[in-house]
């Protein structure tokens, strides 16, 4: 069994105990050692989703440039393109926990953000074959990496700081939003066409790539939280006989772990929920920008408006994430999780109508003149991006708090099976979007927003009840 004061021991991945203290774990004399972990995931992620989240908003818009300057050599498609990544990605969650259990949260946090920059890098010289085939790796990478990130996010917390922790690393995470596309506002501030020069790509994912890569050397310097994995040896750990190797039992058990736990009625119930959060990412990560760029009516402005759209949907979120971490300490289940999911549910019903009656019918497919109900507005355009931000880390920093809250020992199997199903949600929303007008993309998300909030209130009131008998059996004992 590995050292248990190694700083990547698989010990990590299990969960912690409810009582553990935070005490004696301080990090360089002023900070909670497990503080300073979400601070610093948080940190990173932001880089590194600076230059990822950047690239998938404008990938479409940069790729029909890309294509058109090519002279026949390069076809690839940027919704192609996210679809493999989240049609890989999807199946990938089932083996992530796995991995994760056998190289351990840090360094499978690092080898996902690699595959990251491999991916954002190789825009600056476009081929369809590598484009394909780095989507199918960012797959693989983006499963390790997020079920990595749930686990990191779980064992640094405890139940008084989950719902706080959460917001503070939804919120870091989130200004990768304005980092990253008021850098492609800027840089297309002065183009006179509607294309994408190749000189402009070549410095935009220059500049990305650097990005990426400095988030991805933050992750080096995530620290071991000593007391934690100490008090987390497992007995079915224990009882491995020193013939085996516990790495591989480790994880063949973790996978079965996680198959159960889908089957189980409180993750079939929330996965109406996990997929809405898909449908609607990759609506605004994706959709929502090329529809903003396919309107005419915007004129030059139209692809300066994509990564301006950017800009507002990460202060949505990071509004969202603040406010919400602030009410984290205040939050328990079945008292406050409903009620930010039920606010988030309204402020996207709302976002939803509007882009309805602003947005030209086809602007997901094609550049089009025809005009919705109302004339085109880029402010009106703005404010929705906002409210798809804030709606959306409305939803995110409640899931995690919950399915810690269900599952404190298996972190790491139910933040999988979450982005097991919504990037399986995203990977079907890509798919579609090479075929659907706007309308059927908002009517679709409208049905699943319902639906999955009304099943969180579900598992959100049994979790309540649950936690209330068990209490009330300890103080009977």
């Amino acid at each position: 069994m590995a050292d248990e004061e190694d700083t990547d021991a698989p010990l990590l991945f299990h969960g912690r105990t409810a009582g553990e203290s935070r005490e004696g774990t301080r990090c360089c004399g002023f900070m909670d050692v497990k503080l300073y972990n979400i601070v610093l995931l948080g940190l990173s992620f932001m880089l590194l989703f600076t230059a990822f989240q950047t690239c998938s908003m404008v990938e479409t818009i940069v790729l029909e440039s890309a294509a058109k300057d090519s002279n026949g050599t390069f076809d690839g498609k940027g919704y192609t393109s996210l679809a493999i990544i989240y049609a890989v990605f999807a199946p990938s969650n089932w083996i992530a926990p796995s991995v994760v259990a056998i190289f351990t949260a840090k360094w499978s946090l690092i080898a996902g953000a690699f595959l990251y920059c491999v991916y954002i890098a190789l825009f600056l010289k476009p081929m369809t074959v590598t484009l394909y085939l780095t989507s199918a790796l960012v797959g693989i990478g983006a499963a390790v990496l997020w079920t990595a990130q749930g686990n990191l996010l779980t064992v640094n917390s405890t139940r008084e700081t989950r719902g706080r922790d959460t917001g503070i690393f939804w919120a870091l995470m989130q200004g990768s939003l304005l980092i990253g596309n008021l850098f492609f506002f800027f840089t297309f501030n002065d183009q006179k066409d509607t294309g994408i020069t190749s000189s402009k790509r070549m410095v935009l994912f220059g500049v990305l790539t650097i990005v990426g890569i400095c988030g991805m050397l933050l992750m080096f310097f995530i620290r071991n939280t000593s007391v934690q994995i100490q008090s987390n040896v497992s007995e079915s750990q224990s009882n491995v006989s020193e013939s085996e190797h516990p790495s591989r039992v480790g994880a063949f058990d973790v996978f079965k772990r996680s198959v159960r736990m889908f089957f189980t009625k409180e993750m079939l119930l929330l996965c109406f929920c996990f997929a809405y959060t898909g449908l609607e990412q990759s609506f605004w990560a994706g959709i929502y920008e090329t529809t903003i760029g396919h309107t005419s009516s915007f004129g030059v402005a139209s692809k300066r408006l994509t990564g301006l759209c950017g800009v507002f949907v990460g202060i949505g979120e990071i509004v969202g994430g603040a406010v919400f971490g602030l009410m984290g300490n205040r939050q328990k289940v079945g008292h406050g999780r409903d009620s930010v999911v039920l606010f988030g549910y309204i402020v996207h019903i709302v976002c939803f109508f509007l882009i309805f009656l602003n947005s030209p019918d086809e602007s997901p497919l094609v550049e089009t003149n025809q005009l919705p109900f109302l004339m085109p507005n880029a402010y009106l355009s703005m404010f929705c991006a906002f409210l798809l931000g804030l709606g959306d880390s409305s939803f995110n920093t409640q899931i995690y708090p919950i399915l810690g809250a269900l599952y404190p020992e298996d972190s790491a199997s139910a933040c999988a099976i979450f982005k097991f199903v919504q990037a399986l949600a995203s990977a079907m929303a890509f798919v579609y979007s090479s075929h659907l007008v706007l309308k059927w993309h908002l009517i679709i998300m409208t049905a699943f927003a319902t639906l999955g909030s009304i099943f969180f209130f579900v598992v959100d009131r049994w979790a309540h009840h649950q936690i209330i008998i068990m209490n009330t059996e300890i103080q009977g004992s």
